[in-house]
């Protein structure tokens, strides 16, 4: 079998196991603590936890608010926080994330906060956070993030009249704002 084919197979033995692993579940566990898959708030801020966000978060499908700030968190964002499609707030901020800002950020087009200042995140705004037309507030400042914001980013901006600083303050992005 050629290289190609086997890329093929895997990628569709991918496509078709993801999001599987939360069929038939009523419960996640998550930080040592079950949690019902039902829930549409899940509220853990301030709490003291540690280590990474486990992917199995992105099982709380039903789920409008996702406080997990103020804690000392670590490792990069799941790509599993794009199965959460009815979220409207995510707070995140304040915590020791870091890695990029995974691009399935943008399959969240129903938040309306998205806070993910004072962390370590690194490498560019992903350009699918202009999918997140609904937003209000926009808080991505004092991370480690660099690039250009992308033209899609601006134009949500300043159609929402989102604060520019609070993207720009303790980063290396570059302004292309106008």
């Amino acid at each position: 079998m050629n290289m190609k084919k086997l890329y093929i197979i895997l990628s569709l033995f991918l496509s078709l196991s993801v999001g599987q692993e939360c069929d038939g579940l009523t419960e996640v566990e998550l930080w040592g603590e079950m949690y019902d898959i039902k829930s549409t708030t899940f509220s853990l801020q301030g709490q003291g936890l540690t280590g990474s966000i486990p992917p199995e978060i992105g099982c709380l499908t039903n789920l409008s608010g996702l406080y997990l700030n103020k804690n000392q968190l670590t490792g990069e964002i799941p790509s599993e926080i794009g199965n959460l499609a009815n979220l409207t707030h995510l707070d995140l901020y304040d915590n020791n994330l870091t890695g990029e800002i995974p691009s399935e950020i943008g399959n969240l087009t129903n938040l309306t906060w998205l806070l993910l200042q004072f962390n370590q995140l690194t490498g560019e705004i992903p350009s699918e956070t202009g999918n997140l037309t609904n937003l209000n507030t926009l808080y991505l400042n004092e991370n480690q993030l660099t690039g250009e914001i992308p033209q899609v980013v601006c134009d949500l901006i300043e159609s929402n009249n989102l604060n520019i600083n609070s993207i720009l303050y303790g980063n290396n992005l570059i302004n292309t704002f106008e």
